[in-house]
C-alpha cells in the first residue's frame, strides 16, 4: 500500500483523524466484514474444497465462531458449543470422530466422522482371486470374522452356481453362532467398562476368552479365520469337538446368568441406560438401520427368519426384540441373543451330518494335502488354483446374512476372470452409526459414551 493511502484527513485545531476519516474508516471495515470473501466464510470454504474432513464439519452458526482478537457472541439464548470426541478416544471403540454441539450439558446434535481407518478392502478384493478373497474379507467386522467369509463366499457360490455339502452347511452355521456369542461377549464386556460397571469387562473378557479358543481349535486362529471359503470350509472339524463345544456353551450359559444378575435389576444401571438414547422404528427404516437396534424399537427383523439361509429353518430359536428402542433394551436384546445362539450351536453339534466338508468339484477345491506328495497333476492343480486362482462366469450378485450387528450383504459383479471387477460390501456398522443423530436428541453429554458402546459399532467395515 502506498503513503498516498495511508494519508489521514486530520483536524487542523486538534490532530485528531476527522469525522469524515472516521466514517469512511467505519465504512471501509463494514463493507470488508460483508464481503463474500471475508476471512472466515473464505477459510471455510477453502477447508471444504481442499480437504474430505472439511466438507464433513457441522455446519457452524456465525454466532458459533468466535476468532481470537474479536467479540464474544452477544446472543444469551441460543449459544452453543462444538466439541469433539476422538477419533483417539477410549469409548469410541476405534478411530470414530463424533461431533457434538451442546448446549451447556445438552446435546443439541452429533455427527459421526468417518473415514480415519483407510482399509481399503473393497478396491483391495478386486485385485485378488476369489480364491484369496476370504483373506481380505475377514479384517472387516474383526469382532465377527466369520460372518464376513461366508456372506463373501455365498456371492462366489451363487454366481459359479454351485451348492456346498451338507456337513459343510452345519459347520459354516455353528461357527456363525460362535463368532456371534464371542461379538457379543465383547460388545457386554466393553459396554459394562463404558458406562462405568468396570467388573463387566472382566467377566465378559472370561467367558469370550473360552469361546476363542474353541474357535482356535477348529479353525487354528482366534480371529481372521479365513476358515469359511468358497466351496465349503478349510478343514474338517478336529478329533472332540462335540465335548468341547458343549462344555464352552455350559461355560457361556452360567456367564450370561451371572450378568443379568449382576446388571439388569441393578438400579444404577438402569439409571444410565432406561430411557437413554431411544430411536424409533420409523427412524431406523428411514436410515436403513438393521440388527439389534432394530429389534430393539419392536420390529422382529432378522435375517435367519425372515429370509432363512444355510440350515436356519431347521433349528429352533426365537428373535429377540423389545418395545423401548433404548440403551438399556440393547443390552438386553444382545444379552438374550447369546442364549438363543447357544441354543442353535447344541442342536448344531446334535444334528451335524457326516460327509464332505467342501464341494467335490476340482474347479474351485485343492486336491488334498497327502495327494499332493504323490501325484504330479495333483501339484500342479494345487500350484495353479492358489497362484491363479478359478474363474467365475460373468454376472452380478448380492447376498446378505444376519451378522452380529445386522444385515451385512455382499454385491459382486464378475466379468468372466479369476477376479471380482466390482465387490461392494453393505456393511452394518456404516447405516447403524447413523443412527447417532435421533438417538442423543435431548441426552445429556454424560449419555453419549453409552449411546455409542450401545451402537456397536466395528470401524473395520466403515471404512471400507
Amino acid at each position: 500500500m502506498s503513503n498516498e493511502n495511508l494519508t489521514e484527513v486530520t483536524d487542523p485545531n486538534t490532530g485528531d483523524p476527522s469525522d469524515d476519516a472516521v466514517a469512511e474508516r467505519v465504512g471501509s471495515a463494514d463493507a470488508a466484514l460483508d464481503h463474500p470473501f471475508h476471512h472466515v466464510p473464505a477459510d471455510e470454504a477453502r477447508l471444504e474444497r481442499q480437504t474430505a474432513e472439511g466438507a464433513q464439519e457441522l455446519r457452524t452458526r456465525a454466532k458459533e465462531i468466535v476468532l481470537t482478537g474479536g467479540l464474544w457472541p452477544t446472543d444469551e439464548l441460543g449459544d452453543t458449543m462444538v466439541i469433539n470426541m476422538g477419533p483417539q478416544h477410549p469409548s469410541t471403540h476405534g478411530v470414530l470422530r463424533i461431533m457434538m454441539e451442546l448446549d451447556s450439558e445438552e446435546l443439541v446434535r452429533a455427527k459421526a466422522v468417518i473415514g480415519y481407518l483407510h482399509t481399503g478392502m473393497e478396491k483391495t478384493g478386486e485385485e485378488l482371486t476369489y480364491v484369496q478373497g476370504a483373506t481380505n474379507v475377514t479384517r472387516m467386522d474383526y469382532a465377527s470374522p466369520l460372518s464376513n467369509e461366508l456372506v463373501y463366499s455365498t456371492a462366489v457360490e451363487r454366481l459359479l452356481d454351485i451348492g456346498v455339502p451338507e456337513r459343510a452347511t452345519w459347520m459354516r452355521m455353528m461357527l456363525v453362532e460362535l463368532n456371534r456369542i464371542s461379538s457379543h461377549l465383547l460388545f457386554q464386556a466393553t459396554n459394562g467398562m463404558d458406562i462405568g460397571a468396570v467388573s463387566m469387562m472382566l467377566y465378559g473378557w472370561r467367558e469370550r476368552e473360552e469361546v476363542l479358543r474353541l474357535l482356535e481349535t477348529i479353525t487354528g486362529l482366534r480371529m481372521n479365520h479365513n476358515y469359511i471359503r468358497p466351496g465349503g470350509v478349510a478343514a474338517d472339524l478336529p478329533d472332540g469337538w462335540r465335548e468341547r463345544v458343549l462344555g464352552v456353551m455350559d461355560v457361556v450359559e452360567e456367564g450370561v446368568a451371572d450378568y443379568d444378575a449382576l446388571l439388569t435389576q441393578n438400579p444404577i444401571w438402569q439409571e444410565r441406560t432406561v430411557g437413554i438414547g431411544c430411536i424409533t422404528t420409523e427412524q431406523c427404516l428411514e436410515l436403513s438401520i438393521t440388527g439389534p437396534i432394530l429389534r430393539s424399537t419392536g420390529f422382529a427383523w432378522d435375517l435367519r427368519k425372515n429370509q432363512p439361509y444355510l440350515a436356519y429353518e431347521d433349528v429352533d430359536f426365537d428373535v429377540i426384540y423389545t418395545d423401548n428402542g433404548d440403551v438399556f433394551d440393547r443390552y438386553r436384546i444382545r444379552l438374550y441373543e447369546i442364549l438363543e445362539s447357544v441354543k442353535i450351536v447344541r442342536q448344531c453339534v446334535a444334528k451335524m451330518p457326516g460327509g464332505d466338508y467342501r464341494v467335490q468339484d476340482r474347479k474351485v477345491t485343492p486336491p488334498p494335502r497327502a495327494r499332493i506328495d504323490e501325484s504330479m497333476e495333483a501339484l500342479i492343480h494345487h500350484f495353479k488354483l492358489f497362484t491363479e486362482g478359478f474363474k467365475v462366469p460373468a454376472g452380478e450378485t448380492y447376498t446378505a446374512i444376519e451378522s452380529p450387528r445386522g444385515e451385512i450383504g455382499c454385491y459382486m459383479v464378475s466379468d468372466g476372470s479369476s477376479k471380482p471387477v466390482r465387490m461392494h460390501i453393505r456393511g452394518p456398522s456404516f447405516y447403524n452409526l447413523q443412527s447417532m443423530g435421533p438417538m442423543v436428541h435431548d441426552s445429556l453429554v454424560a449419555d453419549a459414551v453409552a449411546i455409542v458402546s450401545s451402537i456397536d459399532p466395528i470401524m473395520g467395515e466403515v471404512d471400507r
